[in-house]
């Protein structure tokens, strides 16, 4: 299977880790011999619920007895996509109301920047250094890392950057800014949190100049910092609300969310605004659906910051400069990118699955389901602190 997967499929690094699974269960993934591996990454934050979650795939066996796809996106009234969009909104603040679900969290940002200029009729465009949104052109000429874009151009104009938690840089926003987007905490740069109220100041100018703030949640929604969305630890709410990955307990799917005056925009001068053919799939809202309800029904947020706590006891080792991040959104941090390496490699080994961010090289992934138990998460920080004392051994 792996001579297979190489040579038909198209990769997307020249040394992909090739693992050959077999099943999912709970915390575990399962490989083609029937080794086990512990699931410290979630799919990259997408399996909320952890693998073959029973509510979620009732939910979907359930609707596929009943209908799959039956029409484009807006023209039917659905009860998954309604009720999920319904119950999200009870779960919001005001004016966080109406939602536009698509297939991915790239689109979703795509949906949401071309919401900003229908809504402002300005043209540019405010994201951070560092930044990752997305991969789709839109996406990516509000990525703020020049390395992974330069190929790709020219890409869509007017756009400019500043520096996440920088003050100073948000004079750069002003009466010409249709929107500024950010992540709520910047994932690819290193699970970055907000410092000084920086998303407030950040908001506040937006309101002073008549911009949009988005704010991506892609990678923190969902349950992981503690809260549904990470922006409710920030006291500050967007504008745009955009979200992905945990959504639908790892099936694909994204969405945005603004209020119903914005939202209502894409719908006429002119018509079709945005359109997309399988967003509010049945099947995946149904996945969606019952994702939230689990999520808003149970302790899983609050035990989120519970289980912080515990893995921030437990990593403590002279290779680990730092943790940062929120809840279940952490990053284990070394000195050097080699070190990094080793251990991600190594573990998988050993049975623990890690990996990497986007654009900080010295950060170790740690984004678990948010049903990992205290003995899963102390076996598989016993397993680091092993690999990390051979490295140190080694040395």
């Amino acid at each position: 299977m792996k001579t297979d997967f190489i040579k038909y499929q198209a990769q997307t690094s020249p040394y992909p880790l090739g693992m050959e699974v077999s099943h999912a269960i709970g915390s575990y993934i399962y490989d083609v011999n029937n080794k086990k591996y512990l699931d410290f990454v979630a799919g990259v934050s997408a399996c909320t619920l952890g693998h073959q979650p029973a509510r979620v795939n009732q939910a979907i066996k359930d609707q596929l007895d009943k209908y799959s796809h039956v029409m484009v996106y807006g023209e039917y009234s659905q009860s998954p996509a309604v009720e999920y969009c319904k119950l999200l909104a009870s779960h919001l603040p005001a004016p966080l109301d109406k939602t536009y679900m698509v297939n991915s969290g790239t689109e979703a940002i795509e949906g949401a920047l071309k919401l900003a200029r229908r809504v402002t009729g300005r043209s540019q465009l405010i994201s951070c250094h560092n930044a990752y949104h997305g991969n789709t052109m839109g996406s990516l000429s509000v990525m703020g890392f020049e390395e992974r874009k330069q190929v790709f151009r020219p890409l869509i104009p007017d756009v400019d950057f500043i520096t996440f938690n920088n003050e100073a840089d948000l004079e750069r926003i002003t009466t010409k800014t249709a929107g500024v987007l950010l992540e709520t905490i910047q994932g690819g740069a290193g699970f970055i949190q907000p410092e000084n109220d920086f998303l407030e100041k950040v908001k506040a100018r937006c309101t002073a100049v008549g911009a949009l703030l988005i704010l991506d949640e892609i990678q923190p929604g969902f349950g992981r910092t503690g809260k549904l969305f990470g922006f409710q630890n920030y006291n500050v709410v967007p504008d745009i609300l955009v979200m992905g990955k945990g959504m639908g307990s790892g099936m694909p799917v994204g969405a945005f969310t603004a209020s119903s005056e914005m939202m209502d925009l894409l719908s006429d001068n002119p018509k079709l605004g945005h359109i997309t053919t399988f967003g509010g799939h049945p099947v995946i809202a149904s996945a969606c659906l019952a994702t939230l309800q689990e999520l808003t029904k149970t302790e899983l947020m609050n035990q989120a910051l519970e289980k912080e706590k515990l893995f921030r006891s437990l990593l403590v080792h002279p290779l680990i400069k730092e943790v940062r991040g929120k809840g279940l959104m952490l990053a284990a941090m070394t000195e050097t990118a080699d070190i990094t390496n080793e251990v991600i490699l190594k573990c998988q080994d050993k049975g623990l699955i890690l990996f990497w961010l986007l654009f900080e090289g010295c950060a170790i992934r740690i984004t678990p389901p948010l049903t990992i138990s205290n003995q899963e998460i102390e076996e598989g920080c016993t397993i680091i602190k092993q690999v990390m004392d051979e490295i140190l051994a080694s040395t």
